[in-house]
């Protein structure tokens, strides 16, 4: 990468550089599966400043913020920061991470229709449906899975959003959908941004407060589940209830 950057340190437009080098004809040529980020975003800039080509611009940036991710949730007045990033180029930037953002949320929406109805018999099972729903796994969210007499998925709800404690998580909110949809039993999850699946006293109290709640209403809790992008806890499988 950086010894293209280094070719290119007089071509300030995709439009300067030799044709085997522009983004535009090799995205066109071999297709995406052969570009690197920072040369699809170059397309998008078209144009870099006197002291930075605009590959050198765009790799500027993906090396800055590192993850697309990252990238995508700046804003326009955010971007206008960037040294060679205008009102325009930042618009346009923000316009197509909306979009890219949007046809994810897309893909989502339609892996949880394929989760309804499926049944679920096994804490890995459960795994698999928890990772089709979590889109976000920055933030702490807590959910509730709520199935019918057979254990299929009838329907998914976020029940909190931030730091989990006893006292913000409570059996009203987390049952409220589950009576709603008339569901026999459910399985709460949440996610631990920090990568460690292993569960908290507040963790292990909220998992307590709604086995005993859900007896009393006669949903049985399935299952509390703690997940992280690459490991899960099942407080289930702990014995914790």
């Amino acid at each position: 990468m950086k010894k293209n950057i280094h070719k290119l340190e007089k071509c300030h437009s995709v439009k300067d550089m030799p044709k085997d080098m522009r983004p535009r004809e090799k995205l066109q040529k071999y297709g995406c599966s052969q570009m690197q980020n920072y040369e699809l975003i170059a397309i998008l800039l078209r144009t870099g400043t006197k002291e930075r080509p605009v590959l050198k611009l765009a790799e500027e940036l993906m090396t800055k913020y590192k993850k697309l991710e990252f990238l995508f949730k700046l804003s326009v007045s955010e971007l206008r920061k960037e040294v060679g990033i205008g009102l325009a180029k930042a618009t346009e930037l923000v316009a197509v991470f909306c979009l890219a953002k949007r046809y994810f949320d897309e893909l989502i929406e339609n892996e949880k229709k394929k989760l309804f109805n499926t049944a679920i018999n096994s804490p890995e099972l459960a795994i698999s449906v928890i990772r089709g729903i979590i889109n976000d796994y920055s933030k702490e969210n807590f959910s509730v899975l709520c199935l019918d007499v057979r254990n299929r998925v009838i329907d998914v709800e976020v029940v909190s959003t931030g730091n989990l404690t006893s006292s913000i998580v409570h059996p009203r909110e987390t049952f409220f959908t589950a009576i709603k949809k008339n569901a026999a039993s459910i399985i709460v999850f949440h996610n631990h941004p920090s990568g460690d699946p292993e569960p908290s006293e507040d963790d292990i109290k909220i998992t307590k407060k709604l086995y005993e709640a859900g007896k009393i209403l006669s949903i049985e809790l399935i299952d509390h589940i703690i997940v992280t992008k690459s490991d899960y806890v099942s407080m289930k499988d702990r014995g914790y209830f």
